[in-house]
């Protein structure tokens, strides 16, 4: 072919490449696929051409876009924790408030339950647990529960309980929130009657100070994970604007970035639980630290900080991507 009629037969497709810039990925792909067969091709027969390195220019462009937004998927987990994620939470802020007021609620009905029936701590928590506990309480050691185990092998117990605990919560939304709230239910009863069953040996402060300095990350999260599963299910129930599947995805999608952000904490709170919590002696001052401390990062990430996130202008397109604040 000449180049003359290799110019005009190629001059329209590399003009729209040149004016109309594009960050499809799959059209930058197409794009510069077809632009290094093109070059392949000048190089094979015009190699002195001016058009061979007019074909280049264009295909290194493109490369410098691709290699530029590859660079940028190295600031995704940044990007994830510091912006999107606190932008999802602040989205949905009403359903962690309900999902709080929720299993306080039943944390109370199974305080007063257990305040009011003898046998319900037993029935919630088991005759086993309850005996072993009363005959720590006789010895001395009422918290001598976390001191049976390896620490080890309880730290990783414990996560794979604490991560597969969330996962149902968030599952169970699937069923129009009604599984999560139940998930929520059985756990906010079994708290307050555990909570109050100290309480009522006169240990409840000192079961506060051992017990919180993991509860405080693992029951925080059990709420989150429980918000994580209404999200899904309310777009079930109230899909808006979107069709049922869609909106599905959406929440499910969002639900899930919530649950797995939470294996850390779950980490954590196994870690405290096991290398911790065992010290039951350790200094008052040293407990309020840890529980404080945890306390104050659940509220500061998913209270204070989502707010701060969204006034600083930063926010979420319909498919979730960050959009960040324009400069003025």
């Amino acid at each position: 072919m000449r180049e003359s009629s290799f110019i005009k037969k190629s001059l329209p497709r590399w003009k729209k490449i040149q004016e109309e810039p594009t960050e499809d990925p799959d059209e930058m792909a197409e794009r510069f696929t077809s632009l290094l067969d093109d070059l392949a091709y000048a190089k094979t027969f015009y190699s002195h051409s001016k058009v061979t390195h007019f074909i280049n220019g264009l295909a290194a462009g493109i490369f410098q876009r691709i290699y530029r937004d590859h660079q940028g998927d190295k600031g995704r987990f940044r990007n994830f924790f510091h912006y999107q994620l606190p932008l999802i939470i602040r989205k949905h802020h009403r359903v962690f408030l309900f999902a709080f007021c929720y299993f306080l609620l039943f944390c109370i009905i199974g305080a007063f339950s257990a305040a009011h029936d003898e046998t319900f701590v037993r029935g919630v928590m088991g005759d086993e647990y309850v005996n072993m506990t009363e005959r720590n309480i006789e010895n001395g050691d009422p918290f001598g529960v976390y001191k049976n185990e390896n620490e080890w092998m309880m730290w990783l117990e414990l996560a794979y309980n604490n991560i597969r605990v969330s996962m149902l919560c968030f599952v169970m939304g699937i069923a129009f929130s009604a599984g999560t709230l139940w998930v929520m239910l059985k756990n906010g009863i079994m708290l307050g009657s555990f909570q109050y069953f100290f309480f009522s040996k006169g240990l409840g402060w000192a079961s506060v100070l051992v017990i919180w300095i993991h509860g405080t990350l693992e029951i925080s999260s059990i709420i989150i994970a429980g918000a994580a599963g209404m999200i899904m299910g309310n777009s079930l129930l109230f899909p808006g604007t979107h069709s049922r599947i869609d909106s599905l995805k959406r929440g499910a999608k969002e639900g899930l970035k919530i649950t797995v952000a939470l294996v850390p904490l779950f980490i954590v709170a196994a870690f405290l639980e096991s290398f911790v919590t065992r010290h039951t002696s350790m200094p008052i001052a040293l407990s309020i630290a840890i529980l404080v401390t945890s306390a104050a990062f659940i509220i500061w990430y998913f209270v204070i900080y989502p707010v701060q996130v969204e006034r600083a202008g930063y926010r979420l397109d319909p498919d979730g991507k960050l959009l960040k604040p324009q400069a003025v």
